[in-house]
């Protein structure tokens, strides 16, 4: 569905969805101005057009457990098909890296990784990553602390 799709109504849904998806219906309706029955009706359309890719729980990755995130750019050793579809499958599989982008510059890919410690973290980096064999270079950033974090897109 378009962006240019969304109604108002549409924008007031997603918006108090995002900052908290189990908002009862009653109190969705109340938000975007509808009644209950309409507003069921958008959000099941917003679901089966994709604009709600999904439902999710947000945790907190220290009281889990997981206390170091790091920003890893890498490059690969070339860009053929065989080491992009390897690197990519790595990526899909591998539970502590939370987001992957293809990126410009100097770097091919920026990956975001969690850890338990910097020694797992080290560990991942060893005997994972670069064991991969297509991997020419990875540069480490570890976040010290984050200013920011969410999942909220803006619908202005």
């Amino acid at each position: 569905m378009p962006e240019s799709d969304l109604t108002e109504s549409d924008r007031r849904l997603l918006r108090a969805l995002q900052r908290n998806a189990r908002t009862s219906i009653q109190d969705l309706a109340a938000l975007s101005g509808l009644s209950s029955s309409p507003a069921w009706r958008r959000i099941r359309r917003l679901e089966e057009t994709g604009v709600i890719a999904g439902h999710v729980a947000l945790l907190d990755r220290h009281r889990i457990g997981l206390g170091v995130m790091a920003y890893v750019q890498i490059s690969l050793t070339d860009h053929t098909e065989p080491t992009v579809t390897r690197f990519d499958s790595f990526v899909r599989a591998n539970m502590q890296i939370l987001e992957c982008a293809r990126v410009t510059g100097g770097f091919d890919y920026l990956i975001k990784v969690v850890a338990r410690d910097t020694e797992d973290l080290e560990s991942f980096l060893m005997q994972h990553l670069l064991s991969l064999g297509v991997v020419r270079t990875a540069s480490t950033s570890f976040v010290l602390r984050q200013t920011k974090s969410t999942t909220e897109l803006p619908l202005d």
